[in-house]
């Protein structure tokens, strides 16, 4: 909420806004030159982002929960047990749920690395930097330490977020000597979040997989039940969560990449289907942006949205599906 995706998707659709503005002559608007101004935006993204605090704040006084503030530390005693501020707190059950943080890289490895800030420090930003990259036409520079963007997608998608970023004007460094998976600092929990300690469960970013604050919930939920219910067999069921990157152009992905399906299943048995054409609404604008879409199918009845795969779609599922026209789903049932 704070520095995630909340801010982050006022941003997007401020810079959304921005690109209509480039659009608007080609749609035979008289060109108006809007001045931006940064702080405007800013003073109202973070006003909004104190409205959630003290909504969240208020369910959690509602609901008799304690908090306390403060840098908590796991201690050495046998039981769970956290210290904060010199007091130890131990409980039969602790779950870690901290979030993630940026992965920072060395001077050694990129000079000037300390004169660079994360997303937390583009937040904080009382003015529109000299040196950024946003749909206002700013110059700007993108640090990867992977060897690719988007590596956990799949490739196609991948490579045409970069080739997008590329054409904005966008220089993408990338450094092949990425953090191993091992080394990340996630947490390593079972597929019902316990860690390796009895007693200590963790959800959410810090345990590096599916990054999305509703994956969170419904895992924290679920883990509630299990333990305060008694519904043993409680767990999130990770297959087919939807995710979406607030990238221009936007990006929608369910299901496994084609490299995670031809592990799961066999080369021999996957099968994709791809498209890529411009959308209707750029037929009349100079700035062009390409529509990608990808089907990955498994197994010969070709399975291949979170809903429709979670009831066993198929691919002649869509071949035999009626989209709306003219819509650029159309698209994803005529896959050929």
């Amino acid at each position: 909420v704070n520095v995630g995706c909340v801010p982050k998707k006022v941003m997007w659709n401020t810079a959304v806004h921005s690109e209509f503005m480039h659009d608007h002559v080609d749609y035979g608007f008289q060109s108006c030159e809007s001045k931006f101004d940064w702080r405007v935006i800013k003073e109202k993204r973070d006003a909004y982002v104190s409205r959630l605090n003290t909504v969240y704040q208020n369910n959690l006084t509602k609901s008799h929960i304690e908090i306390i503030h403060g840098h908590a530390a796991f201690t050495c005693d046998p039981q769970p047990t956290v210290e904060v501020s010199g007091k130890k707190y131990t409980a039969p059950h602790i779950l870690i749920a901290t979030g993630g943080v940026p992965s920072l890289p060395q001077e050694s490895q990129i000079p000037g690395a300390s004169l660079g800030i994360t997303s937390d420090g583009f937040f904080q930003l009382e003015e529109l930097p000299r040196v950024a990259k946003n749909e206002e036409g700013r110059e700007g520079l993108i640090l990867k330490f992977p060897s690719q963007v988007l590596r956990t997608f799949d490739s196609i998608i991948s490579s045409n977020c970069t080739e997008e970023l590329e054409n904005a004007g966008i220089e993408v460094l990338k450094y092949s000597q990425g953090i191993q998976t091992d080394d990340k600092g996630h947490i390593i929990v079972d597929e019902f979040q316990n860690t390796n300690v009895k007693g200590v469960y963790a959800v959410g970013d810090v345990c590096g997989k599916a990054l999305l604050t509703p994956v969170a919930i419904a895992a924290g939920r679920k883990l509630a039940h299990r333990l305060f219910e008694c519904k043993e067999d409680s767990k999130l069921d990770y297959d087919n969560i939807p995710t979406v990157v607030f990238s221009h152009p936007p990006i929608g992905t369910v299901g496994l990449t084609e490299d995670e399906a031809i592990y799961k299943y066999g080369k021999e048995n996957v099968k994709t289907y791809s498209t890529t054409f411009t959308p209707m609404y750029h037929a009349v604008t100079k700035r062009k942006t390409k529509c990608v879409m990808k089907m990955v199918c498994a197994n010969k009845e070709e399975k291949g949205f979170a809903v429709a795969v979670k009831m066993g779609a198929t691919k002649s599922d869509f071949d035999n599906t009626v989209a709306i026209h003219p819509t650029s789903s159309e698209e994803l049932v005529t896959l050929r």
